[in-house]
């Protein structure tokens, strides 16, 4: 962050004197107005809700330029890691600010690796769950109650804690989707095995039993790894906020992340995959193909109440460049097992084509994003509706602790306070009960 080499002043109607702001500039992107001293110059606050023109921090990881539908994490475009690295080139890459050379990256898998396991005492705190509790809910439970269980990695202040804190929440969170997924189906839990990869090992403690051999499909193993690449990080989202203001109370790390994951179960941020799979799913009962065009106008009219999911971004005003990786990755699954002629595919190809060409969508840009085509993906592997946003929860643990990280060393850092604009009563008198 550099100082630009203008200034913003601020002035008023009422002839208050005007103010002279700070201007920032960032290695790309909008400039940024520092308004830290406006309340103590002026009495007042900037109102924005939802933070949506506010930039809460400076941050060096990811970067989103929603006009172009670029990503880049650390400044490598999302297209190239997706397509030439794996998850675990790309948590380090998170995690440490570069791209793990040979020796360095099979280093940081095996650290990975080692720490997969859970603790064993951990299965009875699973089991005091209902076994028809969401596995978010599980999930939340299950991540906030490891800092019972890890004593030695819960001082946020500490490097070392941090640090390995980071690798116990990467390494673990697939074991314990995997477990919530077993409890709630009354299947007998996996436990991983160091010998395969990071995506194998995780369709293996969701899919394997004790009672014959797994053998792990690449191409489904490829196709989970994208989906954690394409979700490891995606700027100041509703839930790494969530992430950063925990843990800027000084709380230990896996509280902080269990916020994040929280924040990250409601429908209109990580349960956007799981809305888009229900949406296509009620088309396909009430007629599948022959209703798309029907369906499509019925979104079209602000009054039938009905929202075309898995389309547009808060962001991106371009197409989500995840979402055309992910559309590569569904072909290549549909293929693999036969499933080409998936009505819900071909359901998902219409809607999209109509999106594409439509000037009522074209000129909104609701291009398809990411969410539209990776629940596609997450139910022809197996993985059930109501588990699609603990793998996104998996898959974005890293960037949510890159963050916290980042936040924890940053020198301006502070426990997060947000203002508000005040609308209740003013000062009043409690009155007597019997003139009430």
């Amino acid at each position: 962050m550099k100082l630009a080499d203008y200034k913003a002043t601020l002035s008023f109607s009422n002839n208050s004197p005007s103010m002279e702001m700070p201007v920032y500039q960032g290695s790309v992107g909008p400039d940024v107005i520092d308004i830290r001293k406006l309340y103590g110059q002026t009495g007042m606050f900037t109102y924005d809700p939802g933070f949506l023109s506010t930039a809460s921090c400076q941050s060096a990881i990811t970067y989103i330029d929603g006009d172009k539908g670029e990503l880049l994490y650390r400044g490598y475009p999302i297209e190239q890691l997706a397509t030439q690295c794996d998850f675990m080139e790309t948590c380090h890459l998170l995690l440490y600010g570069d791209l793990p050379n040979a020796q360095k990256k099979t280093e940081f898998t095996r650290l990975v690796t080692t720490h997969t396991m859970v603790h064993e005492q951990m299965q009875f705190f699973l089991r005091g769950f209902r076994r028809d509790a969401h596995p978010m809910a599980v999930l939340t439970g299950l991540v906030g109650g490891m800092s019972a269980f890890y004593h030695d990695s819960t001082d946020i202040t500490n490097p070392q804690h941090r640090e390995i804190a980071a690798i116990r929440l990467i390494a673990k969170l697939p074991t314990l989707v995997a477990m919530a997924y077993k409890y709630g189906i009354g299947q007998p839990f996996m436990y991983p095995q160091n010998n395969l990869s990071y995506a194998g090992n995780f369709l293996r403690m969701m899919f394997g039993n004790p009672c014959e051999e797994y053998v792990v499909n690449p191409v489904l193993e490829r196709a989970l790894d994208r989906i954690f690449i394409l979700h490891a990080d995606h700027e100041q989202n509703a839930s790494t906020s969530t992430v950063r203001l925990c843990g800027s109370s000084g709380t230990n790390p896996f509280a902080a992340i269990a916020a994040g994951v929280a924040c990250l179960w409601g429908p209109a941020h990580g349960g956007a995959n799981e809305a888009c799979l229900n949406m296509l799913e009620e088309i396909q009962a009430s007629g599948g193909l022959n209703k798309v065009g029907e369906f499509m106008n019925q979104v079209k009219d602000k009054n039938s109440g009905v929202r075309l999911m898995g389309f547009g971004h808060r962001v991106y005003k371009n197409y989500d460049p995840r979402a055309k990786l992910m559309q590569e990755t569904c072909k290549e699954v549909l293929a693999e097992l036969g499933l080409e002629n998936d009505p819900l595919f071909k359901l998902s190809m219409a809607l999209e084509k109509i999106a594409l060409e439509d000037d009522y969508f074209v000129q909104r840009k609701l291009y398809p994003n990411v969410d539209f085509y990776s629940g596609i993906v997450q139910r022809a592997i197996g993985i059930p509706v109501n588990l699609f946003t603990g793998i996104f929860a998996l898959a974005r643990t890293v960037g949510w602790i890159a963050q916290l990280n980042e936040m924890i060393g940053d020198p301006e850092y502070k426990i997060g306070r947000p203002r508000q604009l005040f609308t209740g009563s003013a000062r009043r008198d409690v009155p007597p009960i019997n003139q009430r």
